[in-house]
């Protein structure tokens, strides 16, 4: 085998395992079908009664997930969607609690249309309500959500900065008190030096 017949068979042997690996990632609850070679993959999960959201390929262009049973989706399941360009998330019993937030500011970024066409289904207070117009005010209690770590970080941080604050008083009042001990010091030797503390 040559050089030229080599490189045709692993191109098509790295062409064959990509198609089997896009088939391997497609979920098994849901239908999917290639775009074509470099367009990704249609993922449709429509009407399935899923509870949740399945692994998604990587190289997902087009999602539907409309009617279904999903009530909200773990934070980072979406992520690796990164060539996303159609997103349908509607009919779905959407639980607009804190728990949506992530669903909320993904669609925010991502998928402005799949975003008006989510309705809440509970709670009773926002219930039949447009999952964008969610207010900080029905998403208050979502404070507690806020990693830990940042909260502490800002903290941390604070203190930080109060503790170099009052460390530079401290040494502008030392050097302060020095040059004034110095020339008090100064005063008992002869003239000469103590004009220098003027």
């Amino acid at each position: 085998m040559n050089k030229t017949e080599f490189i045709t068979a692993a191109g098509f042997a790295v062409s064959l395992l990509l198609h089997m690996t896009q088939a391997e990632a497609c979920p098994a609850s849901c239908d999917c079908k290639s775009l074509g070679d470099t367009k990704g993959v249609q993922v449709d999960c429509s009407s399935r009664k899923l509870t949740a959201v399945p692994a998604l390929p990587g190289d997902t262009k087009r999602l539907y997930l409309q009617n279904n049973s999903l009530t909200w989706v773990p934070p980072g399941a979406l992520d690796s969607l990164h060539s996303l360009e159609e997103l349908k998330t509607s009919d779905n019993p959407w639980n607009c609690n804190c728990h949506i937030l992530y669903l909320k500011l993904w669609l925010e970024d991502v998928s402005t249309p799949a975003l008006a066409k989510a309705i809440c289904a509970a709670p009773a207070p926002v219930r039949m309500k447009p999952l964008r117009q969610l207010t900080g005010n029905e998403l208050g209690s979502c404070k507690r959500l806020l990693p830990i770590k940042c909260l502490e970080f800002f903290w941390r941080d604070l203190i930080l900065i109060a503790g170099a604050i009052i460390t530079l008083i401290l040494v502008a009042w030392a050097l302060k008190s020095s040059k004034k001990l110095v020339c008090q010091l100064n005063l008992c030797r002869p003239a000469p030096r103590a004009a220098c503390c003027h």
